[in-house]
């Protein structure tokens, strides 16, 4: 069964940086087209990074030229590196495949990790 874990997140001041990692276990992650994705309050979930199965990369305009998705197969794990962060980034992260991952007829997400950027 698959599962998902993210982690790195927390508090940073304006301008920080931060890693986010997530492992990936229970698929055939290489075939996999991976994302990160956030979720503020009161907002709808927002895809901000994509990498392919060839490692070629998407970004929402967002978060473009500061955010970098990268994946490593051999570890089953995709990252994402965030620089010049903004109170606006505040947010639960998350990491799934496109489309997302399902369990039976539901979708599933990992536990997520906060972002706060916050002086």
């Amino acid at each position: 069964q698959v599962q998902l874990v993210e982690s790195g997140g927390g508090l940073v001041q304006p301008g920080g940086s931060l890693r986010l990692s997530c492992a990936v276990s229970g698929s055939i992650f290489s075939r996999n087209v991976m994302g990160w994705y956030r979720l503020a309050p009161g907002n709808q979930r927002e895809l901000v990074a994509i990498v392919n199965t060839s490692g070629v990369t998407t970004y929402a305009d967002s978060v473009k030229g500061r955010f970098t998705i990268s994946r490593d197969n051999g570890k089953n794990a995709v990252y994402l590196q965030m620089n010049s962060l903004k109170p606006e980034d505040t947010a639960a992260y998350y990491c799934n495949k496109l489309p997302n991952f399902v369990i039976g007829d539901s979708p599933y997400w990992g536990q997520g990790t906060q972002v706060t950027v916050s002086s």
